[in-house]
């Protein structure tokens, strides 16, 4: 199995030099990370209007100056352009992407560009800033949430695999549930600075909307959440509700 590794928190990261050691059991692994941090990033784009540069570290190890969509573009279109990976796997991201944190996050942006190029995109990330990270659970277990999501034969379906795990140690971990995505919003998300500049903080507030276990309750209750994504986002439910409102039309 030919497999390519990115994240948004670059290639210095402890998170994905984890993560390399996790799926060096399955195949050949190449790295392309952000040259720098990139979370946020969602699938972000770089035009190259600036020049983007590569730096080959050797071992199959590489970073990119560019965003996480960027590197995965990077690596299908030059660095293994004549043998495409069987699969993208983005992280392990210092930091959870649960809930409405997937729609803006650059882990998650890679695995998107992946899918959008008909090769699996998977995820992964731990519910610990902490740039020292304890991600044993992680290695304890995504192994085999990897091997069942590779069984699904994801290249044929177009969805991409959010995986997050709690701030736990691997014999607190209570399980493993495929969620929905969470549905909430960010409030008091600026904090002024003495000097007059802002940093984000912020909390969060619930939907009443979500259903009864989205993915951010549940790894707050400790659990290990997978949700699968789209990237086709159409709302048909909707789609069908506009046409029989009337919008289609013939001029």
């Amino acid at each position: 199995m030919k497999i390519v590794i990115t994240n948004d928190d670059g290639y210095k990261a402890k998170g994905i030099r984890v993560l390399k050691d996790i799926m060096d059991q399955f195949g050949e692994v190449t790295v392309v990370a952000p040259t720098e941090h990139q979370s946020g990033k969602s699938m972000a784009v770089d035009l190259g209007v600036m020049g983007l540069r590569y730096t080959d570290l050797g071992d199959n190890w590489g970073h990119f100056s560019g965003s996480p969509a960027s590197c995965v573009k990077y690596a299908l279109s030059v660095l293994c352009k004549d043998n495409l990976p069987d699969v993208v796997v983005s992280g392990i991201n210092h930091g959870s992407n649960a809930a409405v944190a997937s729609c803006y996050s650059g882990t998650l942006g890679a695995a998107e560009e992946a899918v959008l190029n008909f090769i699996p995109g998977i995820g992964v990330s731990l519910f610990d800033e902490s740039q020292d990270a304890d991600f044993s659970a992680v290695e304890k277990y995504f192994p085999d949430i990897f091997r069942k999501i590779m069984a699904l034969d994801p290249a044929s379906n177009g969805v991409f695999y959010n995986v997050n795990f709690p701030k736990l140690p691997a014999d607190k971990i209570k399980g493993i549930k495929v969620c929905s995505m969470g549905l909430c919003r960010w409030v008091e998300e600026f904090v002024e600075d003495e000097d007059g500049s802002y940093h984000m903080r912020g909390r969060i507030v619930d939907y009443p909307e979500n259903t009864p276990a989205p993915d951010h309750h549940s790894l707050l209750a400790g659990y290990i959440t997978i949700v699968p994504h789209r990237v086709d986002n159409t709302d048909y439910k909707e789609l069908e509700n506009m046409r029989q409102a009337g919008f289609d039309c013939e001029f």
